[in-house]
């Protein structure tokens, strides 16, 4: 997790992505993120051949509540990223003071 802080620094929210034939592979992107109090949300990378899974599933196996926002994606198509990054800014949005937003 090398400059990971460095890069984190002012972030108004993240984007942790993940593979559903390697959902482990998200556990320490969301941990960083939880730990740290920064907004992110999921997203799911949808592909031909890639296992289907239900949302109560993807979070379960991710140990993320229903406050994290789940984003099914497909991260080789400009405007299905476009929409988790909306996502991000709508998911932050909601996090800040009222005074602030």
């Amino acid at each position: 997790w090398f400059m990971w802080d460095e890069l984190a620094y002012g972030a108004i929210g993240a984007v942790v992505l993940v593979d559903t034939r390697r959902l482990d592979g998200g556990f320490g992107a969301i941990d960083f993120f939880e730990r740290r109090g920064i907004p992110f949300v999921i997203g799911v990378n949808c592909f031909e051949g890639s296992h289907s899974y239900t949302e109560d599933e993807l979070r379960a196996a991710l140990d993320v509540s229903a406050n994290v926002p789940l984003v099914l994606c497909d991260a080789r198509d400009r405007e299905s990223c476009k929409t988790v990054l909306a996502r991000v800014i709508e998911h932050a949005m909601s996090k800040l003071d009222p005074a602030m937003a």
